[in-house]
Formats: C-alpha cells, structure tokens, sequence
C-alpha cells in the first residue's frame, strides 16, 4: 500500500468514527428500541383471541418479511413524497428499519411468549393478576431470556443494514467512506476500514449478548 493511501486512511479514521457516532450507532439504538415496541404490540396482536387483529399482524409480519429492506427504505424516502409526505433522510431511515425489525422481532417475540408453560399464565391468574400484570412480571421476563439470542442477532444485522441508509443521502458510516473514496478512487482502503468499524461494533455487541443471557438466567424457572 503507497504512502498516499495510508495518508487517505490516516485523515479519514476521525470523520468516520464520528460518523459512527453521531449517525451509525443512534439509527441503529433508535430503529431497534421502536422496532422492538412494535414488534411486542404485533406478537400479542398475532396471538390474541381477536381474528381480526391477529389477521393484520399477520399481514404486516407476512409484507414486511416479504418485501426488501432496500425496497421498503425507498418506498418511505422516495415513494411517499408522491403523496405529499416527505421526509428527512434519518427520520426516513429510523420509520423503515423500525418496520422491518417489528416485522422480524414479532415471530421472536412470539416464539418467545409462547415458550412460556400455559400453567404460569394459570397460576398467576388463580392469585389474582390481571392479564397485563402477568404479562409484565412473569411472562415477559422468562421470554426475554429466549428471546435475547435471536434479538441479538437481529440487532447485529441491523448494524450491518444501516449501510443501506447511504442510499438515501444519511450521512453514516458507509456514506462518509463512500465520499471520501471518491475522489481518488481508493475505494478498497475506506471500505475496509469501515468493515473494521462495523467488526468491532458487532464484536461489542455479541459480548454484550453473553453478559445478558448470564444475567437473565435468574428469571428462568427451573
């Protein structure tokens, strides 16, 4: 590698980790965060007694899993401004990867819920909680412990899906090195140093999900 590109490396390391920062990381906290409330009303909406209710969630699970990423990113930044509804490239960006992973999170969400034996829904109910009650304190707690691998996996994708916000003009991690790159061409030397970015983001990340799983143990009845 010549001395110009490890130059190109030296002046961009500091722009593309406040990128990370500043865009990567928050379109990522916040897109899952709201992805994952979503994804819990859709699970219960998806196994409730309501027909119709449980329909729409199985809708909306059924497109969102069927559909793109990339497609429902360009259908909320360049498709809705056809119907009068424009938005900013980060907001665009968060309403996208907040669907998707509401549509992805639900069937784990689910899956997790229903791993819960029917005889703890009984038994709290026979002491006299209520159906949120349960929900919160006996159910939700055992199903994290299920779900937390699954949803670590999903989180790690969306890191990796962020990039895709290039496309619509969001400053992030990918961005950054794109416009950097231009210039000389040297696309190789940024790319890999944002794959590094996004390894050692990913890396963080899975630490994190063992230290979580270990904490989470305690909730689970033996």
């Amino acid at each position: 590698m010549d001395p110009g590109t490890w130059d190109l490396i030296w002046r961009n390391l500091w722009p593309m980790l406040v990128a990370t920062v500043t865009q990567t990381l928050p379109l990522t906290a916040i897109s899952f965060v709201l992805g994952l409330v979503l994804a819990l009303f859709v699970a219960l909406a998806r196994i409730s007694g309501i027909r119709p209710l449980s329909l729409l969630a199985r809708g909306y699970i059924s497109v969102i899993r069927g559909t793109p990423l990339l497609v429902q990113l360009f259908i909320v930044f360049y498709a809705l401004p056809q119907l009068n509804i424009v938005i900013d490239p980060f907001p665009a960006a968060v309403i996208a990867f907040s669907l998707n992973v509401g549509g992805y999170a639900a069937e784990v969400v689910r899956a997790a819920i229903l791993s819960i034996p029917k005889g703890q829904w009984e038994a709290a109910q026979t002491i006299g909680m209520g159906y949120s009650t349960t929900l919160q304190r006996i159910i939700l707690p055992q199903a994290a412990r299920t779900a937390v691998p699954p949803l670590s996996n999903t989180l790690i994708s969306l890191v990796k899906d962020t990039s895709l916000a290039s496309t619509i003009l969001v400053t992030e991690l990918l961005r950054v090195a794109q416009l950097a790159a231009a210039p000389t061409f040297d696309f190789f030397a940024l790319y890999g140093v944002a794959a590094v970015y996004y390894w050692v983001i990913c890396f963080v990340l899975s630490f994190g999900q063992i230290r979580l799983e270990t904490r989470l143990e305690r909730y689970v009845a033996r």
